[in-house]
């Protein structure tokens, strides 16, 4: 832990590298730079993640991670351990499942607090038995996080009811209304001017990944009922993702694809009515840029939407459901007063996402893991409709969740544990649900064939299928020497000591190697 009198030294990871996730860490990085702090992030190249750290004056290490969880994942962990240990940091930060997987597969150097913000739960986008797996991963690695940071009343919610047991805070996804402000009718006409689109057509328009969990395909499939309708109105897709090319393939009247942009406002001020089809997210940023905008919401049911469109600043329809998103687009096309009444009490609503109180939070919450006494501002707490049900202390003064006893170290796991009993399913989790709160825990088989931990509290050694255990090394890594061999292992070999090996991490920051001893500083550094 460093000295007080110490800038606080952060070290945020990121995979995805673009999209929302990108702008908020973007936004906490810049923030938190602005406070003194030795910020750092850890990402992919590519995307617009790097330069946004660029941008705010921030490094990036190049931690070339991919998306989803596969064979290389345990070498991502070692490769992030390693980068980790050479940063120092007072506190580390993973953003979205992917980085919360990868670091805290192992345990981390010793002292150094971990946030874990998942932006969405892993589960949701699961299906089947991986759906099983990723809800036994979060509650196991639970305990492997100081805080569990929350962007909205939903998705907290939606942990509590997985099970997942730990530090929970909610720290609501804000919007900078410096940047996003009410576009009255002479900045639509303007905005569609440089995007070359009618003046007076009727425009729904759709901003985010083109992915399944955007669900555009729902979108273009409810869109021929809309044109039916209202035959002059356009529907502008805005982004770029894996299902593109196939919903290019299905030609509808009046779609319009765009490339990814990174600036939206000029979409959503051209906008008389925008559509977020999504099948499940955490708080959508584009939701509230759309509320600052001043421009009418339809949206799914789901939480993190439901939880922005509120009555009277649009609609919120079924997932899954074209008709009923049909039904809502053409009810305010149709009829744009509408949309104009819902625009204007948008703009009015998003003075309660600001992005100041997002950053100022999640600055306090980032003082407290770090040991230096922080508190989340007084006078924002909010009793959740359903905490008593849940079980859940809504701590007065302070919107700060924290779920009481079970589950954390040595609290055990009611029901069970993960796996359901002694050998769950499959043996997904070895030795599931043993801690001091539960004596009867089984040892089922490992996820190597063999038997779960007899450490203490037996849940220490049990991790889902698939995941390299701690002191367990892919074939072809060397763990570094001394000390950090086996159950720590933290590095890999590489040519030259290249980004496997530790040195330069993909020409972007120079990390010790392992004979060296070194403090890093990377390019741009405050310090």
């Amino acid at each position: 832990m460093a000295d007080a009198a110490e800038p606080l030294r952060v070290l945020h990871v990121s995979q995805p590298n673009g999209g929302g996730v990108a702008v908020y860490v973007g936004q906490a990085v810049t923030d938190q730079r602005r406070r003194g702090w030795d910020v750092a992030v850890a990402c992919p190249p590519g995307g617009d993640l790097p330069a946004r750290c660029a941008a705010a004056g921030v490094p990036w290490f190049n931690w070339d991670a991919g998306r989803a969880p596969g064979p290389r994942t345990p070498l991502e962990a070692l490769r992030l351990r390693r980068l980790i240990k050479g940063f120092r940091p007072d506190a580390v930060h993973l953003h979205s499942s992917k980085a919360g997987l990868a670091g805290r597969l192992l345990r981390l150097p010793a002292g150094v607090p971990v946030i874990f913000q998942p932006h969405g739960w892993s589960w949701l986008a699961a299906t089947g038995r991986q759906d099983a797996v990723s809800r036994r991963w979060e509650r196991f690695a639970a305990r492997r996080a100081d805080a569990l940071v929350c962007v909205g009343e939903g998705e907290l919610r939606a942990g509590m009811r997985a099970g997942v047991r730990g530090p929970f805070r909610l720290v609501r996804n804000g919007v900078d209304r410096r940047r996003f402000g009410p576009a009255d009718a002479s900045a639509r006409l303007a905005a569609r001017t440089r995007l070359g689109l009618p003046a007076a057509a009727p425009l729904a328009v759709c901003v985010g990944r083109v992915t399944r969990q955007k669900a555009q395909d729902v979108l273009v499939a409810a869109w021929p009922a809309v044109a039916a309708r209202c035959p002059s109105a356009l529907l502008a897709i805005v982004g770029d993702g894996e299902d593109l090319d196939a919903l290019r393939r299905r030609p509808a009247p009046g779609v319009r694809f765009v490339a990814a942009v990174r600036d939206p406002r000029d979409w959503l001020a051209a906008a008389n009515v925008v559509v977020l089809p999504s099948r499940w997210e955490g708080l959508p940023l584009t939701a509230l840029e759309a509320l600052a905008t001043g421009r009418s919401l339809v949206g799914t049911d789901i939480p993190g939407i439901a939880e922005v469109v509120r009555p009277g600043l649009g609609a919120l329809v079924p997932a899954d459901d074209p008709g009923a998103l049909a039904e809502a687009m053409a009810a305010r096309l149709l009829f744009p007063g509408v949309a104009e009444r819902e625009g204007r009490a948008a703009a009015e609503a998003a003075a309660a996402y600001d992005i100041d109180e997002t950053v100022a939070r999640l600055a306090a919450v980032t003082l407290e893991v770090a040991g230096r006494g922080g508190t989340v501002p007084d006078g924002v707490a909010r009793e959740l409709a359903e905490a008593e049900d849940l079980g859940v202390d809504v701590l007065a003064g302070a919107e700060v969740l924290a779920m009481s006893g079970a589950g954390r170290a040595g609290g055990g796991f009611p029901g069970g544990g993960f796996a359901g009993g002694p050998g769950g399913p499959g043996g997904v989790l070895a030795g599931a649900g043993a801690g001091a709160g539960a004596p009867d825990a089984g040892a089922g088989p490992g996820p190597a064939g063999g038997t779960a931990s007899e450490a203490p509290g037996g849940i220490e050694g049990a991790v889902p299928e698939g995941v390299v255990p701690e002191g367990a090394v892919p074939e072809g890594v060397v763990p570094e020497g001394g000390a950090d061999c086996g159950a720590n292992a933290g590095g890999a070999a590489g040519p030259g000591g290249g980004a496997e090996g530790g040195g330069a991490m993909g020409g972007v920051a120079t990390l010790p190697d392992s004979a060296g001893g070194g403090a890093v500083t990377p390019p741009n550094s405050s310090r």
